[in-house]
């Protein structure tokens, strides 16, 4: 399980974003989060996954710390894709750092091999989104911090990446956490809904 517990987070010391927030994501669960923009979803999202540090509170995954190195068992997977690539690596090498996915799971995220000798920039947001998707679930990895991932994506490509995504989820039992402001889609996906407002978590 993954749990937050009384987290506490302000980028200046007199002005916390989130002030109290606790949650859990338990293996196999969808959890939704929605909340207006700069209400603090990422930046939940971001220390979730152990990319910044709380000011109070702690996160554990059962029962004890986030690893400090190695592949983290909590991935987290941004709205702009381009933000969390290396633009000087082949698409294959950006893949490839993580695992190395069989072909029947390239085609199941619509990912093209064409795709995988070109350099970021020349994808489209949305192949490059699939790619970032599909590297964030290498072996080892357990919970899915999903920000906004299927914005930029057209309505089948929505459809497509998050059926994909859920089969894959539901076989290996991971626990995904579904940021958006599209409350039609986390009615859709999550089980359990929260709604960030004023630094505080309110269930749905």
């Amino acid at each position: 399980m993954l749990e937050a517990q009384h987290l506490q987070f302000g980028f200046r010391p007199e002005q916390l974003v989130l002030n109290d927030i606790s949650l859990a994501l338990s293996e196999g669960e969808w959890l939704g989060l929605s909340g207006d923009s700069g209400a603090g979803k990422s930046t939940l999202g971001k220390l979730l996954a152990g990319q910044l540090s709380p000011k109070g509170g702690r996160i554990y995954i059962d029962g004890g710390p986030l690893p400090a190195s190695g592949l983290s068992p909590v991935q987290w997977l941004p709205q702009s894709p381009e933000l969390a690539v290396n633009p000087r690596w082949r698409v294959a090498k950006i893949l490839h750092e993580a695992w190395q996915p069989p072909a029947a799971l390239l085609h199941a995220f619509g990912i093209q091999p064409a795709w995988l000798s070109r350099f970021p920039h020349a994808l489209s947001g949305g192949e490059l989104q699939r790619i970032c998707v599909l590297r964030a679930l290498a072996p080892g990895v357990r919970y899915l911090i999903a920000d906004e991932i299927s914005t930029m994506l057209d309505p089948i490509t929505q459809v497509a990446l998050w059926q994909a995504l859920k089969t894959y989820a539901e076989k290996h039992r991971l626990g995904v956490l579904v940021i958006s402001h599209d409350t039609a889609l986390l009615k859709r996906l999550c089980q359990r809904r929260y709604h960030l407002t004023q630094g505080y978590c309110i269930s749905c």
